[in-house]
């Protein structure tokens, strides 16, 4: 009974949908990729939409009726949760889809707003699950899933990106995380994005905590995966756990990235050495790669040795630090390298050099009172 009512409803609201010219003729209408959909997803062929944050009350029956509103369906499944189920709709043509995602996104049911979006097969969204997660903080209400992966895609291997939204209002909670396969790109996402400006805001990037990117509605079990534009109840977390580089002390090296071709271990050491941030054990350069490593005795010689190097000029490029993808091991050789040898300039001594290098290291951290105090009244600087 309940069936036959829907077709006769929908057999009476087919001549002023279907039949209407500003709808069968004009542009394609075409709904602006976001939420959480796999980077690179192609809606082209796509005539599926998700369907989430639906309330308990509403059936089956009723989600068809809704969705009928754009166009035929060609089926309709409801999978009920305690407190917002989730759904998919298909329909016979793509521009109905279309046109559900562009009308029926934010539509109240029960007072509570829906979510609409493509659906599309989980094989097409990277499992992410042994990934290097980083909880990115600050976001801009314009950041979209695409907006962050476009943000930190120049890192080969980001492989995800998520921001959370609130089920309740549909807005952005003004977080997200990014999945990478390589931590060492993860970190120095961290380490080069953190402050820089995405939108109308400065980001923080940092770890994410164990977990923090769980998905509630995620059903490993359906044919289509899940592209709601919330993630269940995971709150905005940083790591402060003892995986993180930054918290364990067994994490001492330091990776060195962007390094120009000619750069020489002795060159690194050299440059490392003039920062004074401690005792350094083993310093090794790949020049076929652009980077290489100095490890510390000490973990905390290692965290400031990266704060201080980071983006300094070394053979005309700035290098970037981060910390070393593992720790240290057990029982490596802990004896202090000696001092580097001073590079060779005519018309200046080793004790010149030397004076030029700390004088460089002060004005860094101490601008203009400092360049005063190594400059007193009376002298010339040159």
């Amino acid at each position: 009974m309940q069936q036959q009512r829907l077709k006769q409803q929908h057999a009476l609201m087919q001549p002023a949908l279907y039949h209407n010219p500003s709808l069968m003729s004009g542009p394609q209408i075409e709904p602006i990729l976001s939420g959480n959909l796999p980077p690179g997803f192609d809606a082209a062929t796509c005539r599926s939409v998700y369907v989430g944050n639906i309330h308990p009350q509403v059936t089956e029956p009723l989600l068809q009726e809704v969705f009928l509103s754009t166009g035929p369906i060609e089926g309709c499944k409801l999978i009920k949760k305690d407190k917002s189920s989730y759904g998919f709709v298909d329909y016979f043509d793509r521009r109905s889809a279309a046109l559900a995602i562009v009308t029926l996104n934010g539509r109240h049911l029960f007072g509570q707003p829906i979510k609409v979006n493509w659906a599309y097969a989980s094989s097409q969204r990277e499992d992410t699950s042994g990934h290097h997660n980083i909880f990115v903080g600050d976001l801009s209400p314009e950041v979209t899933d695409a907006t962050l992966f476009a943000c930190f895609s120049v890192y080969s291997s980001c492989s995800d990106a998520r921001v959370m939204w609130d089920q309740k209002t549909g807005r952005s909670r003004g977080f997200g995380f990014v999945s990478f396969r390589n931590q060492q790109e993860a970190q120095s996402a961290i380490n080069d994005l953190n402050g820089k400006w995405l939108g109308s805001r400065q980001i923080r990037c940092n770890w994410a905590a164990k977990g923090a990117t769980s998905n509630d509605d995620k059903s490993g079990s359906d044919a289509k995966g899940v592209v709601e534009l919330t993630n269940g109840t995971s709150e905005g977390q940083e790591k402060t756990n003892d995986d993180a580089p930054e918290n364990n002390p067994q994490y001492t090296t330091v990776y060195v990235g962007n390094l120009a071709p000619e750069v020489t271990s002795v060159d690194l050491h050299r440059l490392f050495h003039t920062l004074g941030a401690g005792t350094i054990e083993d310093v090794r350069v790949q020049r076929d790669k652009g980077f290489g490593f100095v490890r510390y005795s000490l973990h905390t010689e290692a965290a400031l040795a990266i704060q201080m190097g980071n983006a300094r000029i070394l053979c005309g490029k700035p290098i970037k630090c981060s910390w070393g993808s593992k720790p240290t091991a057990p029982g490596t050789s802990s004896a202090p390298l000696p001092p580097p040898a001073a590079a060779h300039m005519p018309g200046f001594s080793a004790a010149d050099l030397a004076a030029y290098e700390r004088h460089m290291a002060m004005s860094k951290y101490g601008g203009a009172q400092v360049m005063g105090m190594m400059h007193p009244q009376g002298q010339h600087r040159p």
